[in-house]
């Protein structure tokens, strides 16, 4: 068991008996899984790496499915420009109407300025708690990207991080004065804080010593647009009780791949995981499975807690369901089922050109 899987075990037996804190759950989580991403980065790479070379032949998504999050298929930016998050027609930006961030998994209440920097990754987490955070991360031309968080709780973006992952322990809090700070633990970075407007707190950080790159990045930032942030996956009607709690779209090696990333949440501690993988590498598409979801092929994993709909082009979509960590469950605790998971995917949406990010509108 990991020291995360340790961590979410804890806090679920100490409420096996009542409702669990989700928002403590959920720092949690952020805080080890930040330590661990840039290892869990090179790792997936080369795990990639090594399918794509095989060209991906009896690979279905039961075999990616257990593969981390966030699955970026070269290490390099590509100079492609890269996918913009579609419009949210009629929803107001973060400027008008602070109080909307983080409260809808679906939108990102901010935009970005294509002309001066591209779009890598961008999310939503956290919705239904009080520590919400929307999310971009974006590059400007240096040799470091800039992640821009939003909150309308300034705890939840006041720890001191580069590159989305925490400094050591005891490090200076973000203070949100606008200032620029040189931060010389974990490798060296900087990072701002400050309010974009009354009732927000945002947080910039980037490893490297160009406070240029940083600047650039956060005068790119366009508070007063909404965009979809799950413009590629798209989910109909959810089972009964659940709620869509976050969003995350990992754009950076596009177009020679992303992956979507969409959690489903219902009380009091049933998660769903459903995860659009699309690459240019891929060569075949699987059609041969052990169910059938709205009248298409699918696959369920020997475990019976992942489902794949299967015969998309170049791409994996699954939902990954079930009781998820090695402790027994809490007494009580009622999980998404099979049946959930297929119908969230029989309801999907997916463009039928992924490749081209018009067709995510």
């Amino acid at each position: 068991m990991t020291d995360l899987d340790q961590r979410i075990a804890s806090v679920l037996r100490e409420r096996a008996e009542g409702e669990a804190d989700t928002h403590r759950l959920l720092r949690a989580a952020r805080a080890r899984g930040r330590r661990r991403q840039l290892r869990r980065r090179a790792a997936t790479g080369t795990a990639l790496a090594a399918v794509v070379a095989l060209g991906v032949a009896g690979v279905t998504g039961t075999d990616l499915g257990r593969l981390p999050v966030r699955v970026p298929w070269t290490a390099a930016t590509p100079a492609a420009a890269g996918p913009v998050p579609p419009r949210a027609d009629g929803v107001p930006g973060a400027a008008r109407q602070p109080d909307l961030v983080g409260t809808d998994a679906r939108v990102l209440h901010l935009g970005v300025d294509t002309g001066r920097a591209r779009y890598l990754r961008w999310g939503v987490q956290g919705v239904g708690s009080a520590g919400s955070v929307e999310s971009v991360q974006v590059d400007v031309g240096g040799r470091s990207p800039v992640l821009v968080e939003v909150s309308r709780s300034s705890e939840a973006v006041e720890e001191l991080l580069l590159d989305g992952v925490p400094v050591e322990q005891g490090a200076t809090r973000v203070t949100f004065d606008g200032v620029v700070r040189q931060v010389p633990q974990g490798g060296g970075g900087l990072v701002r804080g400050w309010q974009p407007v009354p009732g927000l707190y945002a947080r910039a950080s980037t490893r490297g010593d160009d406070r240029s790159v940083l600047l650039t990045a956060v005068q790119a930032i366009r508070w007063d647009e909404a965009r979809r942030c799950d413009g590629p996956l798209r989910l109909g009607v959810l089972p009964e009780g659940a709620q869509l709690v976050a969003c995350s779209v990992d754009a950076t090696a596009f177009p020679g791949g992303f992956t979507v990333e969409l959690i489903l949440h219902r009380k009091p501690l049933a998660h769903m995981q459903v995860r659009l993988l699309y690459g240019a590498q891929i060569t075949r598409t699987t059609t041969e499975g052990n169910r059938v979801v709205a009248g298409r092929p699918a696959a369920l994993s020997p475990d019976g807690q992942l489902l794949e709909l299967l015969g998309i082009p170049k791409a994996h979509l699954t939902a990954q369901f079930g009781w998820q960590w090695p402790d027994a469950p809490p007494k009580g605790q009622v999980d998404f089922t099979e049946a959930d998971a297929a119908s969230v995917l029989a309801g999907a949406r997916v463009p039928t050109a992924l490749a081209d990010p018009q067709t995510w509108k």
